[in-house]
């Protein structure tokens, strides 16, 4: 059976973990999860590596809500490099859903972003498993999750 990481932070402003744990649930895919909450984005990475290698998962799908100043920014920049980085050293996909808190003109756009954001994604990551052909018929589409 193969096994999938959620790594979510405590600083975003929904439970995207839940979400993405209920999308997978619902799926038809025989797939066991592993959970892993961090206070920030900047936790991420190491959540996801020790997700990969300790909890042994077959992806991660790393998820956060970094803020709109600009440090927050930076820090989404520092937290995503820090993901490549895992991905690199554990030759597995980390699938990084970051939704900004600025990227929604007001709460329910944002709301709806994230959702529709982390709902995708989390079905990219089921199809990257177990039937990544479904991705390559998409290639060169243009096609974008969450708005």
């Amino acid at each position: 059976m193969k096994k999938i990481g959620i790594a979510d932070t405590m600083f975003a402003r929904a439970d995207m973990g839940k979400l993405a744990e209920k999308t997978i649930k619902e799926s038809t895919f025989p797939v066991q999860i592993e959970r892993y909450t961090v206070p920030g984005v900047k936790d991420l990475p190491v959540a996801c590596k020790k997700l990969l290698e300790e909890k042994n998962c077959d992806i991660v799908i790393a998820l956060g809500m970094p803020g709109k100043m600009p440090i927050d920014k930076q820090c989404a920049h520092e937290a995503s490099l820090g993901i490549i980085q895992a991905q690199l050293l554990t030759n597995k996909h980390i699938i990084e859903v970051f939704v900004h808190e600025d990227e929604g003109k007001d709460d329910k756009e944002l709301a709806e972003i994230m959702r529709n954001r982390t709902v995708k994604h989390s079905m990219n990551a089921l199809q990257l498993l177990f039937r990544p052909e479904e991705l390559r018929k998409k290639a060169g589409t243009g096609e974008r999750q969450g708005k």
